[in-house]
């Protein structure tokens, strides 16, 4: 059974946006995250979800890769139909099962929408192995979890707060949020690490366990991995072409994936009136694309921070978050 309870703390409190306000605990047993109350109704209609073995989800931690894992893995699985991708937006095709539970202000009912797709059934989502659906372990559909470093992720996720959420306050309120297990879907480390865990059970062979990492240093070795987890073969030509469509230059500008809905969205939705008035941004859903750009929003102190924080969620287990 999860219980829920309000949750707010100094870094709650000054990271509250219009996208994410009054933030919850919510437990079951010994596990926990940070939820928004937006997302308490849909509690109980994903828990009974139905799930089929042919199923295929992607799921990660927020801005760790999942736009690029969810375009790769569904090209793969639908034997590189590059013509029925580019007409269809990403999230008609692997639409995103808590949306209208992740944004405040978002509408719409995004479980159902989830429900009604014709199978094989392509989701995607953020939540952490206590809020999946109770027959996906049983019914062992496939799971391809993606991580990443948490400094890099962490920059990443801020972007997506100041230009997505509607967060205005400085950076390092946000880093600390971060830090301090204070964020929508928190706890990062464990997050990773129950997904982690479940990869490596005699039961888990239905979780792939990826990393950002090991995306940007060998794509094409990542596609044969997907490909083999989801029983598809392809030429060494077909891969190079899906290696060419997912670099980051292609993705930033395929209609189909950039996600300019939902920026524009977010300008009339979630942005203040002072951010209105400032001259458009260049912000670009796909941003940097890179491994380390942490680096230019991070000082020092923070870095420390963060390669602390990284040392504690890996203590105890073969876990590198750049293996």
């Amino acid at each position: 059974m999860i219980r829920y309870e309000k949750y707010s703390n100094q870094y709650t409190d000054r990271i509250d946006c219009p996208g994410t306000e009054k933030h919850y605990r919510l437990t079951r047993a010994d596990q926990w995250c940070i939820m928004i109350e937006k997302f308490l109704p849909l509690v109980g209609p994903i828990q009974q979800m139905a799930v089929y073995e042919d199923d295929v989800w992607v799921i990660t931690y927020p801005k760790c890769g999942t736009t690029w894992t969810q375009e790769m893995v569904w090209l793969l699985n639908n034997g590189l139909d590059y013509a029925r991708a580019g007409k269809l937006t990403l999230e008609e095709r692997f639409p995103f099962l808590e949306l209208s539970g992740a944004l405040s202000l978002m509408d719409g009912d995004s479980v159902g929408r989830v429900q009604d797709l014709p199978r094989p059934r392509h989701i995607k989502c953020h939540l952490p192995v206590m809020l999946l659906p109770d027959a996906i372990r049983t019914v062992r559909p496939k799971i391809i979890y993606v991580s990443r470093n948490p400094k890099d992720a962490a920059t990443s996720f801020y972007h997506h707060y100041r230009n997505i959420v509607g967060y205005d306050g400085p950076r390092e309120h946000f880093f600390d949020a971060f830090l301090n297990d204070s964020l929508i879907y928190a706890p990062f480390s464990k997050h990773v690490r129950a997904y982690w865990e479940w990869s490596k059970q005699p039961a888990g062979t239905n979780c792939l366990f990826l990393t950002y990492e090991q995306m940007k240093r060998d794509l094409r070795a990542v596609i044969g991995r997907v490909s083999s987890f989801l029983g598809k073969r392809y030429t060494e030509r077909e891969v190079a072409e899906l290696e060419k469509h997912l670099s980051v230059e292609s993705m930033r500008n395929n209609k189909s994936c950039n996600m300019d809905d939902l920026l524009e969205w977010a300008r009339n939705t979630t942005h203040s009136e002072e951010r209105k008035q400032l001259s458009k941004t260049n912000f670009q859903f796909i941003r940097s694309g890179t491994v380390g750009s942490y680096r230019h929003d991070m000082d020092d102190d923070y870095i420390q921070r963060f390669e602390e924080y990284e040392r504690a969620a890996t203590e105890g287990t073969d876990f590198d978050f750049f293996f």
